[in-house]
């Protein structure tokens, strides 16, 4: 009974083991997800994940990748930076040497990604961030893209917006100068602003560091200034705190934000103190169409909520790794070969169809696309306001 049992189970692993489309068959595409799922900006990090996720099912539900007439089933590696830029290097490392991944998705802000795309371009392995703005985090590394715009480009964007819809001359600036990002921006907006014409002025522009929770001295100083309009360039963590102070301090005037206020953390902590107010994004949830809609149904229906454009952004991002696999012909199984073919494969991409926008992309690995101006309602929902292409 026992060798007949033996015997039976050999055979049905034997053919269990040629049948075509098992996953299993052929070896699993792993790819890495470096996002924050701790530290200053969760919400960031969750939005990474669960864009990731929904985007496995569907990778799942069909059966895995088809690369070069093969399928082939796939993993996602998630690992937690910390919103550290140490930590972020870690990962990077640890998920190319040891977990032999195809591709990295994230991390998601400046201050780490900068440092990761080192990592990942020194060991040639592609890289994309979704939201990390800075040029640095492609400038001179082949392997490493983005899937958003840049800070050069968001700059001017917000500098003539500010322009035009209020006619405002005198302008303030508020950010983390330890952060690579905020610092970023705040520099290209200042040059962008100034740049409008002789008349135009930054009369305030303090600084913050990373952690610090009392910004009533600097608010001070930018309500003395004669500033018109204040721009910050901040998290939603920190954004909830800076609004709501300038107004107990007496700042009735605009105070306008980034991408990095796309959030919806943002005004479920900001409140009613965010009404009203203006920032550039990715995309606008609010009046969304097509597969952008569809992208937002389903993850709030999932979720709980809708997908600020993190997700968005990582789920355009996470195909486009994708499309290289894909286009690559086919994988030798040599992790560095293959790594390689991946990356030539994504340069390669033109007029791709994302969720936040059609994108092409230069040779630094940036793609050519569209900023939009979002309004945060009356009813906490952020709202297309306008869109402003390069």
């Amino acid at each position: 009974m026992r060798k007949g049992f033996g015997v039976f189970i050999l055979c049905a692993a034997i053919v269990f083991a040629f049948l075509p489309g098992v996953q299993g068959a052929e070896k699993a595409i792993k790819i890495g997800i470096n996002a924050p799922m701790t530290g200053d900006i969760p919400k960031v990090g969750e939005g990474t994940k669960f864009a990731a996720q929904m985007w496995l099912e569907d990778v799942k539900a069909a059966g895995g990748l088809e690369v070069g007439g093969k399928k082939y089933p796939v993993e996602l590696v998630i690992e937690d930076n910390e919103s550290k830029a140490e930590s972020a290097v870690k990962a990077n490392t640890k998920m190319i040497t040891e977990d032999e991944v195809i591709a990295i998705v994230g991390p998601q802000a400046s201050k780490q990604a900068v440092p990761a795309g080192d990592v990942a371009n020194n060991y040639k392995t592609p890289m994309i961030t979704p939201w990390s703005t800075n040029p640095d985090t492609t400038k001179d590394r082949p392997f490493v893209f983005r899937g958003c715009f840049l800070d050069p480009f968001q700059g001017p964007v917000l500098a003539n917006f500010i322009k035009e819809e209020f006619k405002f001359t005198k302008a303030a600036v508020l950010y983390d100068v330890a952060s690579d990002y905020p610092k970023g921006l705040a520099e290209y907006f200042k040059k962008a602003w100034e740049g409008l014409g002789e008349n135009y002025k930054v009369v305030a522009y303090e600084s913050f560091t990373t952690k610090d929770a009392d910004f009533s001295s600097q608010l001070t100083k930018i309500i003395q200034s004669g500033a018109e309009v204040l721009f910050t360039p901040q998290y939603y963590n920190e954004v909830a705190l800076i609004v709501p102070q300038a107004h107990e301090l007496g700042w009735n005037k605009p105070i306008v934000g980034s991408d990095s206020w796309g959030s919806a953390e943002t005004v479920k902590l900001c409140g009613k103190d965010c009404y009203g107010l203006f920032f550039s994004s990715h995309y606008a949830a609010a009046g969304a169409v097509g597969a952008t809609k569809e992208f937002i149904d389903r993850y709030n229906k999932k979720y709980g909520y809708v997908p600020d454009d993190v997700a968005a952004l990582t789920w355009d991002s996470i195909r486009i790794v994708q499309k290289g696999i894909q286009d690559c012909g086919k994988l030798s199984g040599d992790i560095k070969a293959d790594r390689q073919a991946v990356r030539d494969a994504m340069a390669k991409i033109k007029e791709f169809e994302g969720i936040t926008g059609k994108m092409t992309f230069t040779e630094e690995g940036d793609p050519i696309k569209c900023a939009v101006i979002v309004k945060i309602s009356d009813k906490g929902e952020y709202e297309f306001y306008k869109s402003v292409c390069p």
